[in-house]
């Protein structure tokens, strides 16, 4: 499938993923969708993203805020009904609960999730 047509997807998943959180009793803001390369090898030079490879690069990734009452909730275990209900839309999708990331949530390009058995997860979902 060509970049382009998951893209589309992504964004489609992105906009039922907030709607989901709007009928859960949450209310979100957009973190961080894009980010150039460029900015990626700053964030792992100041030690802050360890990978090459973002999702967020190529636009198959976001992070959302996430708040509930007015209150702002920033524990990874906070997402994790959110992450339940975006990794059911789609076999590429991942949430970033899998990797200590709560409040991220992105769609693989290149294999779908059941291929990242290997990797440590946080939450068993």
């Amino acid at each position: 499938m060509k970049l382009s047509s998951r893209q589309a997807i992504f964004a489609s998943n992105v906009s039922k993923l907030i709607q989901y959180a709007r009928s859960q009793g949450y209310e979100v803001t957009f973190g961080e969708a894009y980010r150039p390369s460029f900015f990626q090898k700053f964030y792992i030079n100041l030690g802050l993203s360890f990978t090459k490879n973002s999702q967020h690069s190529k636009r198959l990734a976001i992070d959302l805020n996430l708040f509930k009452d007015g209150k702002y909730l920033t524990m990874t275990k906070s997402h994790k009904v959110l992450g339940r209900y975006w990794e059911k839309l789609n076999s590429f999708n991942v949430w970033g609960g899998r990797f200590r990331d709560g409040n991220h949530y992105e769609m693989r390009h290149d294999y779908p999730r059941r291929e990242l058995r290997n990797k440590r997860y946080d939450f068993d979902l």
